[in-house]
């Protein structure tokens, strides 16, 4: 079994004026390669803060976690940046689209910060939106896209650079059912093969069908995880 994630007793704690909060409570859990891992829960149960652990946004206070058997948290600084430059993609809840940049320039930007020069970037993003059906919009800026498009070109963008992991958050939260199925059946068409692995952080019960396997959270603690493709 190839491992994307190893995540080791966990163990993340807020301090906030004086009160402290532990968001992650001894977390345990295997991400395997090749496989859609979503973590499900209710608000404030941590899981925006374990895929911000997982992805090296942020440091947890004890324990382990290693991304393709690297430790990011034994790295330095500009190590861990290079390293989540080249291997991580997002896909954030509000898109985070730059306003004043078309759909080709927003998608090429990881190329870009991993030192491809500006044109060759933009060429490979007008090819990426093509796959995801926007290659007569490459030209448009955000305010131009319908959600569903922006949320395409924020998919385009996390996937340009080939990273080994793609970590959404909420991708489907904002749209209706049938745009959310097809947002998850482009992710898996698109983003999802032996060398690269997806964790979703959803509260889309209408989603969880796609995935492989289902980590619940609850109170910094993983209650359970379901294989999916056991079940099926």
């Amino acid at each position: 079994m190839n491992l994307a994630v190893r995540c080791q007793n966990l163990v993340k704690v807020y301090d906030t004026g004086g009160q402290k909060v532990t968001a992650l409570n001894g977390i345990n859990l295997d991400i395997i390669a090749g496989q859609l891992m979503m973590l499900v829960g209710p608000s404030g149960c941590g899981k925006t803060t374990l895929i911000s652990v997982i992805a090296g946004i942020l440091d947890q206070d004890e324990g382990l976690c290693e991304l393709f058997g690297e430790n990011l948290l034994a790295m330095r600084s500009k190590d861990k940046l290079n390293f989540r430059a080249k291997n991580i993609g997002f896909v954030f809840q509000a898109f985070n689209l730059l306003p004043s940049l078309n759909a080709a320039e927003n998608v090429s930007i990881p190329l870009i910060i991993n030192g491809m020069k500006r044109a060759e970037a933009e060429r490979k993003a007008i090819t990426l939106l093509e796959q995801v059906g926007l290659g007569a919009r490459w030209k448009s800026l955000p305010s131009q896209l319908s959600g569903g498009q922006q949320q395409r070109v924020a998919i385009a963008r996390a996937l340009v650079h080939n990273p080994r992991l793609i970590v959404c958050d909420e991708p489907t939260s904002a749209l209706d059912h049938e745009t959310g199925r097809n947002v998850m059946k482009l992710l898996k068409d698109v983003a999802l093969h032996k060398d690269r692995t997806l964790v979703i952080v959803t509260h889309d019960a209408r989603i969880f069908d796609f995935a492989d396997r289902i980590a619940e959270m609850d109170d910094g603690h993983i209650v359970e995880v379901q294989d999916k493709r056991e079940q099926g």
